[in-house]
């Protein structure tokens, strides 16, 4: 098991550096971390008074990973889950707020398991994460890396304006996509052919 500062040292290389796409709902990014996040921490990095993408431009990747350990590992309790899911959920916390529990609440429901879709990582959740893990084994995270997946494409099926975060501008799985099946096995992940009969009706 890989440590919580690699995993988020490899959320801010996966992440990139600055970006500032009107089509993103997070609004200008660096290393992963919004604007939004940047001023409901108070992360004044200019010492100006006020966050603005000035802020964002000047955080560095170490201060991002600090971020990402406290407020989206450590705080949403994720280290409280089995293992063989905290990287995926920490990825995908950071990508997506608590859409990431509320995908592995809604896993567990279709798997049996009474806990609400609130989003919280608390003592039901991880009693029947626990429960899951002991019914599935390791194949838990291919099941949540697949629902997570299954996720953009519903979110994409939605806002058109996030499409090409799913499907590339040539047709090819695009980074949200690639991103979720990092975390399954290869057997689990779509061929290109089966990304773009999914993505066709999107024309």
């Amino acid at each position: 098991m890989k440590t919580v500062e690699e995993l988020a040292a490899e959320i801010v290389a996966r992440e990139g550096g600055f970006v500032d796409d009107p089509d993103d709902p997070g609004g200008v990014t660096k290393h992963g971390v919004t604007i939004g996040t940047m001023r409901r921490l108070g992360i004044d990095l200019t010492g100006d008074g006020h966050v603005d993408a000035g802020d964002v431009r000047a955080l560095t990747p170490e201060r991002a990973q600090a971020i990402f350990i406290d407020h989206y590992f450590h705080r949403p309790r994720i280290g409280a889950l089995p293992e063989v899911l905290q990287a995926s959920v920490f990825d995908m916390h950071v990508n997506a707020g608590a859409n990431a529990v509320k995908v592995l609440q809604h896993l567990l429901q279709d798997m049996g398991q009474g806990v609400a879709a609130d989003g919280q990582v608390g003592p039901r959740t991880i009693a029947a994460a626990k429960a899951a893990l002991a019914e599935a084994g390791d194949l838990l995270a291919d099941a949540y890396a697949i629902a997570r997946r299954n996720y953009y494409y519903a979110l994409a099926d939605q806002r058109p304006a996030s499409r090409k975060f799913a499907r590339r501008k040539d047709g090819g799985k695009g980074g949200w996509i690639l991103r979720a099946e990092e975390f399954m096995q290869p057997r689990f992940r779509l061929t290109e052919a089966q990304h773009r009969e999914r993505t066709k009706a999107w024309a």
